[in-house]
């Protein structure tokens, strides 16, 4: 499988489990303390790590680390933007298109010349 192929498929799934860590406490969890919040976090964490880490060492082998760092940007909000509309319940922005737009620049530029 190649190489970009294989970190794209890792950080998605690094960031599912990401996002959830960091955000479904806020719909799951707002009647208990912070802590226990922060507890069950950490323990979802630990797999977007197991996940994430063997991913970027993985895509260093072909990519820069700037270009390892906005594939992050792109699948981040890749994965943030369906779990805010359909697990959050969030409304659908116009914002997240501009968003979207923006990161897609960034692209362009970390992506036009080969990694270094």
């Amino acid at each position: 499988m190649p190489v970009i192929a294989t970190t794209v498929g890792l950080l998605v799934m690094s960031n599912v489990f990401m996002t959830f860590a960091w955000y479904a406490h806020l719909k799951n969890l707002n009647d208990r303390p912070w802590w226990i919040a922060a507890l069950l976090s950490w323990g979802i964490a630990l797999f977007e790590y197991l996940l994430q880490v063997p991913a970027n060492r993985i895509g260093y082998t072909e990519l820069s680390l700037a270009q390892l760092k906005i594939l992050q940007e792109v699948v981040t909000l890749s994965v943030f933007v369906p779990f805010a509309i359909l697990y959050m319940r969030e409304p659908i922005k116009l914002d997240y298109l501009w968003a979207a737009l923006c990161i897609m620049g960034a692209v362009y530029f970390i992506f036009r010349s080969p990694a270094a």
